[in-house]
Formats: structure tokens, sequence, C-alpha cells
């Protein structure tokens, strides 16, 4: 045993893949509420992290999530709109 280090179990330590909680539901349906009652809401993930009140990461995952599911489909520009929006625009 090396002298000042402290003895850790193998099962004491997370691995380092381990994975990453996603957004959570409620979150997911506030944001899509917002957008379909806003139908020609666009927002850039700055602009949607302050709007939902949201950490950077948690509100790129949760709009990363969206658009994974469909919902949600970025513009040229970078902004997040519903895919429905996205396919209507030049």
């Amino acid at each position: 045993m090396v002298v000042g280090r402290p003895a850790v179990s193998p099962a004491s330590v997370a691995p380092p893949s381990a994975p990453v909680a996603g957004p959570s539901p409620s979150l997911l349906a506030r944001i899509r509420s917002e957008f379909k009652e806003m139908p020609g809401l666009r927002l850039t993930l700055l602009q949607a992290r302050r709007l939902f009140a949201l950490d950077i990461v948690v509100c790129a995952a949760a709009l990363t999530a969206l658009e994974a599911a469909g919902f949600l489909t970025t513009t040229r520009d970078g902004a997040y709109v519903m895919a429905a929006e996205g396919r209507m625009t030049a």
C-alpha cells in the first residue's frame, strides 16, 4: 500500500463511461408546450437557455433530444424551430 493515498475499492469508483441522465420528461414537455403555443418561435441555444432558465449543458441536451425525436429542427443560422416550421421556410 502506498503511504499518503487513501485506499479506494474498485466498486466505489464510477467508470468513466457511466451514463449521464438526460433531460427530464417534464422539462421536455415544458419546452414542447412553449414551441406549440408560439408556432413561429425561433430560438438559439443561448436564447432558449435564458427563456427556460436552464444551465447551458442541460438546455443543449434537451434541445438535442427534441431534435433527435423529430420535434425540433435547426435552421441554417442555428436557431431551433418546430420541425414542421423548419420545412415550411426557404
